[in-house]
């Protein structure tokens, strides 16, 4: 199974995956860590939805693959948030 096969079973996960997307992509596409910033705060927002997930169930594989994602992507605009400060 490739990473493109692999799906989170949930409408929360899949909405917020597209929005999630749209803002990467952004980051990506962005000029200077500035402008990256800005993007990473709005990640951050979306992020938080899936952290704070009312309906999570520590018992589902769904649930904590999409919580180890969050967590990995609320570790990396952590990080160009931090890099503005530094710019």
């Amino acid at each position: 199974m490739s990473k493109e096969d692999a799906e989170i079973s949930c409408s929360t996960f899949q909405k917020q995956e597209l929005i999630i997307k749209d803002i990467t992509a952004e980051i990506n596409n962005a000029k200077d860590v500035l402008e990256k910033a800005e993007f990473a705060k709005n990640l951050q927002q979306e992020v938080d939805v899936l952290l704070c997930c009312s309906d999570y169930d520590g018992k589902s594989s769904d649930c904590s693959s999409c919580r180890f994602i969050a967590g990995v992507r609320k570790k990396t605009t952590d990080l160009i948030i931090k890099a503005k400060k530094l710019a």
